[in-house]
């Protein structure tokens, strides 16, 4: 018993060879060296917020430098 397939030949090699590009996509490195993964990475978590700290400290950075500047201003006068 002989089974003809009617499936045309030029479309099984299209998607075949679609196939075979998405299989070497799977496998490429999109970064050519460590430091822009790295790069990459750390601006994916900053815009995901991963790096928010708890605490703001910038306004304590403030008041001490300011505490320190009237400390020195109250010696030296």
């Amino acid at each position: 018993m002989t089974i003809v397939r009617s499936h045309d030949s030029q479309s099984d090699i299209t998607a075949l060879e679609a196939t075979v590009a998405s299989a070497r996509a799977g496998f490429a490195c999109m970064f050519s060296t460590s430091d822009e993964y790295e790069n990459a990475l750390i601006a994916a978590r900053r815009a995901e917020g991963r790096y928010r700290s708890v605490f703001d400290w910038q306004p304590v950075v403030l008041g001490g430098c300011a505490l320190a500047l009237l400390g020195a201003l109250v010696t030296f006068m």
